[in-house]
């Protein structure tokens, strides 16, 4: 498959009931995509259970053209060129590209990228992530450093790092997040830092560690509501993730805190903002909102497709609550501008 064909949102719904769609769900709605001429049209067959139900789906194969708001560039570019090949020499993984991220064009254009260390295996299996699941290979202990070297060959003034989860490691993989805080603090000074850190299992010396090494900006994604939560990340847990945003506050009162959350999994507008109000009540100050889309047939369905006014809707009740920043939008993703973010974070302490 072409780059970016994973990330493309697959299922076009027509307005349905409630009750319709937790059928959908409940039957385990199956969807067969044949992608023509990379994006452009979708073929979509419901599996029998679901094309015998009433008011789902009823014709065999539907074609449906993507919603306008979807249409991305192919990823090109001297620029995203350059840092492919960078990533490649210094061995150095890209959540951009492990989680087939639609914006990998236009960040890496602009000469920025969320680097993925700890290896490109999760012991976790989230519903909804593209991120390969088995057994992670041994740390790389050097990685902090090759890391460094590379931020500071590209000049970055700001780099988010995130990771799989290492639930086979004592710490977690905190130890290699603080090494490497630390690394591109020392080569590249003026460098800002974002971390998108796992939950650590809830473990509070993980999660000082990083604290310790000071990260501008500490993000955790909630990723999704209550309800839905155990469903999608069932190792994870809803209270745990909203614990470890409000320790990273008390542990450093003037660090900013982020989080993150898709939309289109089977929630409602009301949890989507009781989930915001949640976060708030936890200190978290920075937030972003985007469409959830289904890596492949066996990944979670997709229940909905928000439209833009949706999104804004979202963004302007979350700013209502506090949030210092809100990035909604149907391809908005946790490091999406994230240097924009921070910046209107500090801005928003600042008034």
């Amino acid at each position: 498959m072409p780059m970016g064909f994973d990330c493309r949102p697959f299922v076009c719904y027509a307005s349905y009931s409630q009750e319709e769609i937790k059928l959908a769900t409940h039957l385990d709605f199956e969807i067969r995509v044949r992608h023509r001429i990379w994006y452009r049209k979708l073929v979509i067959e419901p599996s029998p259970e679901i094309a015998a139900a009433p008011g789902i789906l009823a014709a065999r194969n539907v074609e449906r053209r993507l919603p306008e708001w979807f249409k991305v560039p192919m990823p090109s570019g001297e620029n995203y060129s350059d840092l492919k090949k960078r990533m490649r020499g210094a061995s150095l993984h890209t959540i951009c590209e492990e989680a087939a991220c639609p914006n990998i064009g236009d960040c890496w254009d602009r000469r920025t990228a969320t680097f993925m260390i700890l290896g490109d295996t999760c012991t976790r299996a989230c519903s909804y992530c593209n991120v390969k699941t088995g057994r992670p290979t041994e740390t790389d202990w050097a990685e902090p450093f090759r890391l460094a070297q590379t931020v500071k060959d590209m000049d970055l003034k700001y780099t988010v790092i995130t990771s799989v989860d290492r639930d086979d490691l004592e710490d977690a993989g905190s130890t290699i997040f603080g090494m490497t805080i630390k690394a591109v603090h020392k080569a590249v000074p003026n460098c800002k830092v974002e971390v998108l850190i796992p939950d650590f299992g809830g473990d509070r010396e993980s999660l000082q560690r990083v604290m310790d090494a000071r990260p501008e900006v500490l993000n955790h994604n909630i990723e999704t509501v209550r309800r839905v939560f155990r469903k999608v990340r069932p190792l994870g847990d809803y209270d745990l993730s909203l614990e470890l945003l409000k320790r990273a506050k008390d542990m450093r009162p003037d660090g900013v805190t982020k989080s993150g959350m898709m939309v289109g999994l089977g929630e409602t507008m009301d949890e989507v903002l009781q989930t915001m109000e949640d976060l708030r009540a936890n200190d978290c100050d920075l937030l972003t909102v985007g469409q959830y889309l289904r890596p492949s047939k066996g990944h979670h369905p997709i229940i909905k497709f928000y439209h833009p006014d949706e999104f804004e809707k979202i963004r302007e009740a979350g700013e209502a609550m506090g949030f210092n920043h809100v990035a909604s939008g149907p391809l908005v993703r946790s490091s999406y501008h994230a240097d924009e973010q921070h910046e209107a974070s500090i801005a928003g302490k600042a008034d």
